[in-house]
């Protein structure tokens, strides 16, 4: 994981912690205040609400401390791997693509941040500048050539 990952994650749990706990717990008191528990609903929904929001909170934490956070100055540009910047052509239209391969947690297609675990990124690891690669995704198969591998 990148440390803009890392510090994206801290910065989130924070922010739920610190910011959505207290107006759940609010949201929970206004409802209970309410009268008869059994049949409010509202009540009910906010308990559901806080149940979620633990639970993401669980998982960020568990992210964070399993997160392994790269040193971008000793990757090469030699291969595709994490943190590689890759600019490809689908040799089947010609279309350019450039797509970062950041961990599970980073990814976020708009920014052109594709998860390792992706299919795509998969088929990329470890070739060079020049490699055609075939990569089977959900559609059949395609074929990437590498044009060029940047890192960060």
């Amino acid at each position: 994981m990148s440390q803009e990952g890392y510090d994206k994650l801290i910065a989130e749990l924070k922010r739920l912690e610190g910011i959505e706990r207290p107006k759940a717990s609010a949201a929970i008191a206004e409802a209970r205040d309410k009268g008869d528990l059994s049949e409010n609903s509202e009540y009910e929904a906010a308990k559901e609400a806080q149940a979620h929001l633990e639970s993401k909170i669980n998982q960020l934490k568990l992210a964070i401390s399993e997160a392994k956070i790269v040193d971008t100055s000793r990757l090469s540009s030699d291969s595709v791997q994490i943190l590689s910047k890759v600019e490809m052509t689908n040799m089947a239209n010609k279309a350019r693509m450039t797509y970062t391969i950041v961990s599970e947690s980073e990814a976020n297609l708009r920014e052109g941040k594709i998860s390792i675990q992706t299919p795509i990124a998969q088929g990329l690891l470890n070739h060079k500048v020049g490699d055609e690669v075939e990569v089977k995704i959900p559609r059949g198969v395609i074929k990437l050539r590498i044009e060029k591998i940047t890192v960060g």
